[in-house]
């Protein structure tokens, strides 16, 4: 079974096995290594841009908004939307 996408930064990633707080033995993917990016430049947020919003438009890939919280060193989307100077990337 495949858990994720094959384009996910996390697809071949190895599983490791871990005991969950009941004890229980899962398996469990790490943190993937943060991408080696180069910055593009800077953009200023505007009411209402959402971090889909600005990958779409700077890296042509709504689902690639990650890249963007991992140039601004944030862990969520919401953490991002809150930033007014979000950090953009050279496209790949």
């Amino acid at each position: 079974m495949t858990l994720f996408d094959p384009k996910s930064r996390y697809a071949d990633l190895p599983t490791v096995l871990t005991t969950d707080a009941r004890g229980r033995t899962v398996e469990a993917v790490p943190p993937a290594p943060p991408p080696a990016q180069a910055l593009r430049g800077r953009h200023l947020r505007r009411q209402g841009e959402r971090p889909d919003h600005l990958a779409a438009l700077y890296l042509s890939d709504p689902a690639g908004f990650w890249r963007l919280g991992e140039i601004n060193d944030t862990m969520t989307a919401e953490a991002l939307s809150e930033l007014r100077e979000v950090k953009i990337p050279v496209k790949r």
